[in-house]
């Protein structure tokens, strides 16, 4: 059950789901158990209520540190009983920290292989972004352009991506992949941004990077993804 918890956590955390729909389906889920438990005379205590979650919620998933990333995640064959698109679109979040729900939308025009730096264009196209400031470019490096480059065209299976978390997360936890039991899929996000943040990036570069919102007035158009490039070249696995 708290697998089942997790999964939504996650979809909260990427900004697919608000808390709410996630609490309408653990709603579902205990009216149909109470009506097998009296139906069956089980007599079983179903605590439910304890997996809600608060509006607003998002508990902070740890980042993996490097020394896991480098020698477990990356390890040759540790990732090679996952599905060849969830292993190239955890490879891509590696380096970039891209969103779950924004790597199932790209597609082969917003995966730039053949710009003289090659990268990814976050945009709409056909679906709506978690905020205005979502939009934006990411430049691929190591691990993360050679996933893109055997799926140059995106992810045809995770189209809807409400099945790719939990297919990452129980493959990684049932490999002993995850560093602690509060790791997930998503805390290579996390480690992503702590990998640029170590290294001294500017914080405008990083909220660009991130797609996140700058707390000051923009001005000017950013640094150039060449730039951008030359930094997460030095932080990339």
């Amino acid at each position: 059950m708290l697998e089942f918890r997790d999964h939504w956590l996650d979809r909260i955390q990427a900004g697919e789901v608000a808390p709410g729909t996630a609490n309408k389906d653990f709603i579902h889920l205990e009216n149909i158990l109470k009506t097998v438990n009296n139906m069956k005379r089980l007599n079983l205590t179903l605590p439910l209520g304890d997996l809600a979650f608060a509006q607003g919620e998002q508990r902070t998933r740890p980042p993996f540190s490097d020394g896991w990333i480098r020698t477990r995640l990356l390890a040759p064959g540790a990732l090679d009983g996952l599905n060849s698109e969830a292993r190239a679109i955890v490879l891509g979040m590696v380096n970039t920290g891209y969103r779950p729900s924004e790597a199932t939308a790209l597609k082969a025009s917003t995966i730039r292989l053949d710009h003289a730096v090659p990268h990814l264009s976050i945009e709409p196209d056909g679906r709506q972004l978690k905020t205005a400031y979502s939009r934006r470019l990411i430049p691929l490096c190591g691990v993360s352009l050679e996933a893109f480059k055997a799926f140059p065209e995106g992810f045809s299976r995770y189209e809807d991506s409400a099945t790719l978390s939990g297919t990452v997360n129980g493959f990684l936890r049932e490999n002993g992949l995850l560093e602690t039991p509060q790791h997930s899929f998503y805390s290579l996000r996390h480690s992503f941004e702590d990998r640029m943040l170590a290294a001294g990036i500017d914080d405008r570069i990083r909220r660009d990077v991130f797609g996140h919102k700058l707390d000051r007035e923009r001005y000017g158009k950013g640094a150039s993804l060449e730039h951008v490039q030359t930094l997460i070249q030095k932080i990339s696995f």
